[in-house]
């Protein structure tokens, strides 16, 4: 019995080696496009958590002109040195009201202690300061702090010090009042220290001022917010601290028409539920140049990350935005309306930074500016992974990576786009796109680049592969002066560069295109010869243009993906020398060098097969043509 099963076994041993022998001899097919990278996601929204205990954690402190107010379970106790000299504290229970007729100086306010059903609120004409020395007010009624003061508080979060403010979710309102937030203010309000302060904005909005706000420092956490997490009719400045905000509405909106938001530093962490909940929104212009980090989550549909009505500049900063709503369609606009990571009416620039955009959505948007949109440095990543969004047979939106209205213009910088669903393009102006230099790395579903009147390159390294459709596209005219483009459209008709059949000017660069056509350099306007080069030789994996006499290296390339069927490409360089002959070699292998997406130098390179032979001309624009074309494309 063990002798047979000796047998079975020895039998058994020689089938699989004589399987994986002729396993390892089985050449593998080229793929029929490179390897994409999964999708990023972004989280399912977490939902909110429950108080922890509060631990106030009070400070021995001394303040000069100082109103001591120390809450207990259901009262407070109050030292009020200026009782005869301009101060009245009224306490009912734990509401305390303080009025002030005091002039001349400034008064502090020192809140300590916890309270279950309490309040403060401060009457006055003059500035003042509000210390928060661990201190935990709920108000079931109404504000936690409201401020009837026009002047400017300075609020001063105590060191080592927690504190907590919650409101009610329905308010008890004093008539000619207004009572918008958990903490309310209706002038200025300035924020700093090194204490922490929760909120909890169960009514309407978390922290509101009818003036402006500062944030210098502190650890701000507003963990709930009914409507806005912080709400101003003035402007906002965040200079330090750490702020979190999760909110239904607006993170943090103001509605100045006159002054920007400005971000200068600071740990910022935004998240938004609700519709339209832009996560930083205001009526005029936002200005970041920042030392700290912004991370932005917004899941509404139609929601925004930064959305200003007018313009937005980033000079410096690490922003990254992550959009996860649907598009909508817009009743009041009677138009689809997306969620996008930036949205400005106006004009968009970016000088330095960092910023990384994520929107899944359908028919979400990375940026997209009404107006102009510049980047002239820094890195920006922009993914969509959302669909088209329908909203019937007249009306629809694609994802779009980054989009403006206006001219579009790149002079530096870092930038990679991916997208991957139905009609989502990569690069895309309505009017002019301009690139003068910058790496670009672009992977679309829809046309990498795209652009309504005119495409002009001038310079950068550019790669840009479309899955579906042109790498390239200008509905106008197309010039490209110089730089390195890699440029890898899909099957025919598509091609790596298409201007319809308007002129396409090549005076300087090296271009390389690939797809099932191209657009062919209309040769009177340039002082560059190119090549068109037809192949009806399926899986094409390496292109090696050399002269024939010589063997002078003028291309060694591997196509960043392959065609099943027939393939074309547009080869233009500053290689190529007039009245010389060229043969191009299909296959072989290539070894060592330095390449940008398949385009080698410096690399070694085992010839292949023969495609082709072809004779430059003498003029300098010269378009050569090897192989037979099967239309598709423009002139």
């Amino acid at each position: 019995m063990k002798k047979n099963l000796l047998i079975i076994c020895l039998s058994l041993a020689v089938v699989m080696m004589y399987a994986c022998s002729k396993d390892d001899f089985t050449e593998s097919e080229p793929e029929e496009t490179e390897q994409a990278d999964p999708d990023p996601e972004i989280p399912e929204d977490s939902g909110d958590t429950d108080d922890d205990d509060l631990n106030p954690n009070s400070q021995s402190i001394s303040y000069e002109n100082a109103v001591l107010i120390a809450f207990s379970s259901n009262d407070a106790s109050v030292t009020n040195p200026f009782e005869n000299n301009g101060v009245t504290v009224e306490n009912d229970n734990g509401h305390i009201v303080i009025t002030s007729t005091v002039s001349g100086s400034e008064l502090n306010y020192v809140l300590s202690g916890i309270i279950a059903d309490g309040s403060v609120k401060i009457y006055g004409e003059e500035k003042f300061g509000l210390v928060l020395n661990g201190v935990g007010i709920t108000n079931p009624n109404g504000a936690a702090i409201n401020i009837q003061n026009k002047k400017k508080g300075t609020v001063t979060l105590v060191d080592k010090t927690n504190n907590r403010l919650i409101d009610g979710s329905t308010y008890t309102y004093t008539d000619g009042e207004d009572m918008k937030a958990t903490f309310f203010s209706e002038g200025n309000v300035e924020i700093g220290g090194n204490g922490t302060l929760e909120i909890r904005g169960k009514n309407k909005h978390g922290l509101c001022t009818d003036g402006a706000l500062t944030i210098t420092g502190g650890t701000i956490n507003i963990k709930e917010a009914a409507s806005d997490g912080i709400h101003t009719n003035d402007e906002i400045t965040i200079s330090g601290g750490t702020l979190t905000i999760r909110s239904v509405g607006d993170g943090i909106e103001s509605e100045s028409k006159k002054v920007p938001i400005s971000i200068t530093g600071g740990d910022i962490n935004i998240i938004t539920t609700g519709e339209k909940g832009h996560a930083i929104k205001t009526k005029y212009n936002v200005e970041i140049e920042s030392t700290g980090k912004i991370e932005i989550t917004t899941y509404g549909a139609a929601s925004k990350g930064i959305k200003p009505t007018g313009d937005i500049t980033i000079r410096k900063g690490d922003i990254t935005v992550n959009s996860a709503g649907d598009a909508i369609w817009d009743t009041d606009e009677q138009d689809t309306s997306s969620a996008a990571g930036i949205k400005c009416d106006g004009n968009f620039l970016m000088e330095d930074g960092t910023l990384t955009l994520l929107s899944a959505g359908k028919g979400g948007k990375g940026i997209n500016a009404d107006g102009t949109l510049i980047i002239n440095g820094g890195t920006v990543t922009v993914t969509t992974t959302g669909d088209q969004y329908v909203y019937n047979s007249s009306y629809d939106t694609a994802a779009k990576a980054i989009k403006s209205d206006g001219n579009l213009t790149i002079n530096g910088g870092n930038i990679k786009i991916r997208t991957s669903k139905t009609e989502a393009e990569g690069l895309e102006s309505k009017s002019t796109l301009t690139i003068t230099g910058g790496e670009i790395d672009i992977v679309a579903y829809d046309d990498a680049i795209n652009a309504t009147t005119h495409i002009q390159i001038d310079g950068g390294n550019i790669y840009c592969n479309s899955t579906t459709n042109d790498a390239i596209d200008s509905n106008g005219t197309l010039t490209v002066t110089g730089g390195v483009i890699v440029a890898a459209g899909a099957s025919q008709p598509e091609g790596g560069f298409d201007c319809d059949n308007s002129r396409f000017t090549i005076t300087g660069g090296t271009l390389i295109g690939i797809g099932g056509a191209t657009s062919s350099p209309t040769a009177a306007y340039c002082t560059q010869r190119s090549l068109v080069f037809n192949s009806s030789t399926s899986n094409i994996q390496y292109i090696r243009i050399e002269s024939t006499s010589g063997g002078q290296e003028v291309l060694t390339f591997k196509l960043p993906k392959t065609y099943s069927s027939r393939m074309t490409m547009l080869f233009s360089s500053p290689s190529l020398a007039a009245n010389t002959g060229y043969t191009i070699y299909t296959g072989g292998s290539i070894s060592g060098g330095t390449d940008f997406h398949g385009f080698y130098t410096g690399a070694t390179y085992a010839k292949g097969t023969s495609a082709g032979t072809f004779t430059t001309g003498s003029a300098t624009g010269s378009v050569s043509t090897v192989g037979t074309s099967q239309g598709g494309g423009g002139r």
